[in-house]
C-alpha cells in the first residue's frame, strides 16, 4: 500500500532545468516512481537522458532558454503532440545573481526575474490549461528557497523572485482547485548545488552557514527526492497551496 501511494506509472513529468542538480534529482525520483520525463533547459542534458533511460522511463529534451521570450502556449502544445499530455509539470529553473543592494544593476534584476517568476507563471498557464482541457488533475510543483520566508543579502532580484514562487503558489492553487489541479512549492535549505558554490567556496560563509543548519550538513539533491513524490502523487489531491521547506531545520532555528 505505501508503495501504491507514491506510483506514477503512465504518468508524463515535464521538469525544468532537469540537466544537473536539483532538476536531475527531482527528475530521477519521478522517474523512479514510473514517470516518464520531458526535461527543459537551455543547453543539451545527455547525463540526463542516460538516467532515466536507465531507469526504463522514456526521455525528451526540450532545448529552450527560460531567459528568452517564448510562446509557451505552442512549446506545450508542440511537446504534447510528440510525446502525449503533461500531468505533472516541475518548475525548477532558477538563477541567481550576487552584488550588494546599492550596485546591482537593472540586467541583474530582469534576467533573474524573467528566468524565476515570469517564465515560471506563463509555463504553469500554459500546462494548467492543457490540463484543464483534457480534465486531467494535474500537479504543479514548483521550487522555492529559504529566501521565500528571508530576506537574505546581496540577492534582491533573487530574493523577490522566490518571495513571488511563494505567491503565484497560492494564487494558482486558489484559481485551479476547482479544476481537480494541485499547486505546491518545495523550499531547499543550503544545499550543494551550482547555485551554492561560491559560499560554499568561501570559509568564513561555509562556516556560518554550518554553524546555523540543526543538521549541520548542506542538502543533497536527493533529500528532495520524498518531497516531490508526496506532492506529485495521485493521493495528495487535497494538498494545495503550500510552500514545504526541505532544510535541515533552517527557518526553525
Amino acid at each position: 500500500m505505501s508503495t501504491s501511494l507514491f506510483d506514477l506509472t503512465g504518468k508524463t513529468a515535464l521538469v525544468t532545468g532537469s540537466r544537473t542538480g536539483l532538476g536531475l534529482a527531482l527528475a530521477e525520483a519521478l522517474a523512479r516512481a514510473g514517470a516518464d520525463i520531458i526535461g527543459l533547459g537551455s543547453s543539451p542534458m545527455p547525463e540526463a537522458e542516460a538516467r532515466i533511460s536507465a531507469l526504463g522511463r522514456r526521455f525528451k529534451p526540450v532545448i529552450a532558454d527560460l531567459a528568452m521570450p517564448h510562446d509557451f502556449k505552442g512549446l506545450i502544445a508542440d511537446i504534447e503532440a510528440d510525446f502525449g499530455g503533461i500531468d505533472i509539470l516541475v518548475n525548477n529553473s532558477g538563477i541567481i545573481r550576487r552584488n550588494d543592494v546599492l550596485d546591482f544593476s537593472e540586467e541583474d534584476w530582469d534576467v533573474v526575474m524573467t528566468v524565476n517568476l515570469k517564465s515560471l507563471f506563463f509555463l504553469s498557464q500554459a500546462v494548467a490549461r492543457s490540463m484543464v482541457a483534457r480534465g486531467v488533475a494535474g500537479r504543479i510543483i514548483s521550487v522555492a528557497s529559504l529566501l521565500s520566508f528571508q530576506g537574505g543579502i546581496r540577492v534582491p532580484s533573487y530574493t523577490a523572485s522566490k518571495h513571488g514562487v511563494a505567491g503565484l503558489t497560492k494564487l494558482l492553487a486558489n484559481e485551479l482547485a476547482p479544476r481537480g489541479i494541485t499547486v505546491n512549492a518545495i523550499a531547499p535549505g543550503y544545499m550543494e548545488t551550482d547555485n551554492t558554490s561560491a559560499l560554499r567556496a568561501d570559509a568564513v560563509r561555509q562556516k556560518q552557514i554550518l554553524e546555523r543548519i540543526p543538521a549541520g550538513r548542506w542538502g543533497l539533491p536527493e533529500d528532495l527526492a520524498t518531497t516531490v513524490l508526496f506532492l506529485a502523487s495521485p493521493a495528495s489531491g487535497y494538498v494545495t497551496g503550500t510552500t514545504i521547506p526541505v532544510d535541515g531545520g533552517w527557518l526553525a532555528r
